[in-house]
């Protein structure tokens, strides 16, 4: 009996397995991780807002620069102003440096989230080499094929004679 071979006569066979390498890539995992800590922290109250020493230091400022400014009108009005105002200020920078105050202290939550990177191999596929009818071919496979492989033999007529 004779077959008629067409220009394209394909069927399926198998062929078996020589060997299945395993093929892995490296790849990088990164993870948000969030971490918590409990942190003490002292808090300052200020003391009372008395606002004496700006007044104070403003009359003692505009008395002094009064008595101690030559002339009279305008000049002497001028220096007493000024005197007042520097008087104040630096009553005012005393008051607060005295003023005292009172520190409480208290635990607070801080949290912070940071990226966790770690690298795992994955598996690609499988180098496989098989044999079919005395000749080795090598693919490369999604999954594992087991000792056997499925192969299509495509037919066709040698036209180089």
């Amino acid at each position: 009996m004779t077959v008629q071979a067409g220009h394209r006569d394909r069927y399926q066979d198998t062929a078996k397995v020589i060997e299945a390498e395993p093929v892995y890539r490296t790849v990088e995992i990164s993870r948000p991780e969030r971490e918590c800590w409990d942190e003490e922290v002292s808090h300052h109250h200020a003391g009372n807002r008395s606002h004496t020493g700006t007044i104070l230091g403003g009359i003692i400022g505009g008395v002094v620069a009064n008595k101690i400014s030559s002339g009279r009108g305008r000049g002497k009005d001028v220096a007493t102003v000024a005197g007042t105002l520097l008087g104040g200020s630096i009553g005012r920078d005393i008051s607060r440096q005295k003023s005292g105050g009172y520190y409480t202290t208290s635990v607070e939550r801080r949290c912070e989230v940071t990226q966790h990177t770690t690298y795992e191999d994955q598996l690609v596929g499988y180098d496989v080499t098989y044999r079919y009818k005395g000749r080795l071919f090598t693919t490369r496979t999604a999954e594992h094929p087991g000792k056997r492989i499925p192969v299509v033999v495509d037919v066709r007529p040698d036209r180089s004679y």
